[in-house]
């Protein structure tokens, strides 16, 4: 204990890959170790997520973390001191204790998820172990199948387009890193086709393209394309994956996409999703009703679970008990998996279990707003998630992560394993 009790809370502002102010935590314990970690933050966000604590005001634009830094200063280092950094379920137990709120909101989320993570760093550090070791235990590490944003819309991308994410995910690749290669080549295909026709806006929050397309169909027309242009198929060895974040669509009791200048009604939506279903090789879809609409969901997955994983992110927000509805109601199969919604590493981990206690998928995921931190690349190899989404093939808050992945593949050795086709290999015998 002595060696891993901690000493001293250090927390700071640093900067996030949108400009914005964000909290670091950075632990030190009584044998010298040592753990950092950066919380992440969202632009589309659940109704019940983790509040990230900002100042407000005019300075920043009110995304001042100063409040939070205070808050880990004044209110947790003196719990904390003491504490054993290598019982992550005490250290975010009391962080729990200490905020009072269920979502954080005396505390900040950032600033406690920042110090949850920063404690599984010392406590890895002080053991001697890489991080996702000491996630694993006595779990074998599994490398995960990349969801890699090849076009971003919604609210990463100025609502040019209405669907947030347009992805690909290489499943069909023998390792990891192949994965990364055939992305790479899909994601310059991609913007070779834009450059061409003039249809390059920018680049989106995540480092995808900003493409001008006319509508949302344009884009999956155009990603399709740019697969078989690289020289895969799709979905056999490279599917689409598409995050519809429909909460942000509806309005008053209609599916607004702006981008098309249409409204569709549930029904409606639900049957404008089929036909791309339908037409396109999608293999995951994300938030494809409001999070209010759990009925919505599950009519969906009634008709495509078979053969697409349907993800719950703003409908389940890493929420034990929320996954836990949805398991019950069949709204959804799969999870999608963010540290900071929860607010510390034991209540993520206990939506990851109850996901895997529903047989669903897992996905470890970034937020838009991301930095250099890659606690979560080694979480997604320690718990065996099998699936990690990340945001684009471009800037280094994105890269770092898939950088560190292919350095724990080589770390492992013969000992790697990509989750790969197995994953979606149900689905895709449906879909033959």
């Amino acid at each position: 204990m002595i060696g891993t009790s901690i000493t001293r809370l250090i927390a700071r502002t640093v900067w996030d890959s949108r400009g914005r102010p964000t909290v670091e935590a950075e632990l030190q314990l009584g044998g010298g170790a040592t753990g950092r970690a950066i919380a992440p933050a969202g632009a589309s966000t659940g109704s019940g997520e983790a509040l990230d604590l900002r100042d407000g005001g005019t300075r920043f634009g009110g995304f001042g973390v100063d409040r939070a830094v205070r808050a880990l200063h004044e209110i947790v280092t003196p719990a904390l001191v003491g504490l054993d950094a290598a019982d992550q379920a005490a250290i975010d137990r009391t962080l729990s204790a200490l905020d009072g709120t269920e979502r954080f909101s005396r505390l900040g989320g950032n600033a406690a998820v920042a110090v949850s993570m920063a404690a599984a760093h010392a406590a890895a550090s002080a053991k001697g172990v890489p991080l996702w070791k000491h996630f694993a235990g006595e779990t074998a590490p599994l490398l995960p199948v990349p969801e890699i944003q090849i076009f971003g819309g919604g609210a990463h991308a100025a609502r040019r387009l209405d669907l947030q994410d347009f992805m690909i995910t290489p499943h069909g690749a023998s390792s990891f890193r192949e994965a990364l290669e055939w992305t790479a080549e899909v994601y310059r295909a991609a913007g070779s086709a834009l450059a061409q026709t003039g249809q390059l806006a920018g680049v989106a929050d995540e480092g995808g393209y900003w493409p001008d397309f006319a509508s949302n169909e344009a884009a999956l027309e155009a990603l399709t394309r740019a697969i078989h242009v690289a020289g895969f198929k799709a979905p056999g060895q490279i599917a689409l994956s598409i995050d519809v974040a429909a909460t942000q669509l509806f309005r008053e009791g209609q599916y607004h996409l702006a981008a098309e200048n249409r409204r569709l009604s549930t029904d409606q939506w639900h049957g404008q999703l089929s036909r791309w279903m339908e037409a396109f090789p999608i293999l995951m879809i994300e938030d494809p009703f409001a999070e209010h609409d759990l009925g919505a969901h599950a009519a969906f997955t009634a008709a495509f679970g078979h053969r697409a994983q349907i993800i719950g992110d703003d409908l389940l927000v890493t929420n034990a008990a929320r996954v836990e509805a949805a398991a019950k109601a069949h709204a959804v199969t799969a999870l999608l998996c963010k540290p900071n919604q929860a607010g510390t590493l034991t209540r993520a981990k206990a939506a990851f279990d109850s996901a895997r206690s529903a047989s669903w998928g897992t996905i470890v995921s970034a937020r838009s707003g991301e930095s250099e931190d890659t606690t979560i690349a080694h979480l997604a190899v320690g718990w065996a998630s099998g699936q990690f989404k990340v945001g684009s093939f471009t800037r280094s808050e994105r890269m770092a992560k898939w950088n560190e992945m292919l350095r724990i593949e080589e770390s492992l050795g013969q000992a790697a394993k990509y989750a790969g086709a197995e994953i979606f290999a149900p689905l895709l015998k449906a879909r033959a």
